[in-house]
């Protein structure tokens, strides 16, 4: 079966009515790995209710339609679905609780060839359910590894972000948890790329690796303390390119760039390997 590129365009995503609670935040915030220190106060504030803040990446789990692309009726091959690009845009800080609505959409899809795949684009916005305000909004590319060569356009797509070339201005080493994806998981994204070994490997990985969408909250975690002095509501946008996937138990090591007032360039490797797991990063940063 290949994809029906008409018919992927014009996919009828579900609109998701999500009700969240604390319980769910703090759930989010212990599969990013916080709480990994139980006695560091910069940790507790998003594992805790006591005054309990969100980390502005948890926008990527509201009204989060499911792995919808999985659903045989796309033709596309699961398996070889993988996270390209994310972004986020805060409008309004997040609540630790809600009713939220989530509104996707598909906004492209490129053909690069049959022997490097599609790239599908897509958009999510995010509504206080009560107020109807526009909470956040969420881009993201997903790379489909087995369903180019359908004839479509080769392009465009957007540049990446350009990351200095001379040393990073400030860095933050954080080591992943051993069962970081199996806690992730459990926010939503069930894809058993994640957490089946039979599935991984079919998949061409050596065991399931991290959600790229975790990893993106590790280097989220690592932004706030570096560049916004710990203060999760001053990081207002965030994007990046996923370059690597990263193992569960590796060491995501963010390296940070001021561009200016409120531009921030990063990137993240992990240690063990010294490869590249994110790059391009581009952060908006609100004055204190």
């Amino acid at each position: 079966m290949t994809i029906d590129p008409q018919a992927l365009r014009n996919w009828p995503i579900p609109t998701i009515e999500q009700t969240y609670t604390e319980r769910d935040t703090m759930l989010y915030a212990l599969g990013v790995g916080l709480g990994s220190d139980p006695l560091d106060a910069r940790q507790l504030q998003y594992v805790y209710e006591d005054g309990l803040k969100v980390l502005p990446s948890m926008a990527v789990v509201l009204g989060y339609p499911g792995f919808w692309i999985g659903d045989s009726r796309t033709g596309a091959d699961w398996r070889k679905v993988l996270h390209g690009e994310q972004g986020f845009e805060i409008f309004k800080p997040l609540p630790a609780k809600g009713s939220v609505v989530g509104r996707s959409r598909v906004t492209g899809l490129v053909d690069k060839g049959a022997d490097k795949g599609a790239v599908l684009l897509s958009e999510r916005d995010v509504f206080d359910q009560a107020s109807g305000e526009l909470l956040c909004r969420l881009t993201s590319t997903t790379m489909l590894r087995g369903d180019g060569g359908f004839g479509g356009p080769s392009g465009p797509l957007p540049a990446p972000h350009p990351v200095p070339e001379r040393a990073a201005d400030i860095v933050s080493s954080i080591k992943t948890l051993p069962q970081a994806a199996l806690i992730y998981r459990l926010s939503g994204d069930y894809n058993p790329l994640h957490a089946d070994p039979s599935v991984a490997k079919r998949g061409g990985f050596e065991k399931p690796i991290l959600h790229g969408l975790c990893t993106f909250g590790v280097v989220c975690r690592a932004l706030v303390d570096m560049v916004c002095n710990g203060e999760p509501t001053r990081l207002t946008k965030m994007q990046v390119r996923f370059s690597s996937p990263v193992y569960p138990g590796e060491t995501i090591v963010t390296e940070a760039w001021n561009d200016g007032v409120g531009e921030v360039s990063f990137r993240a490797k992990v240690a063990e390997r010294n490869i590249v797991v994110i790059n391009n990063g581009r952060a908006g940063v609100a004055p204190a």
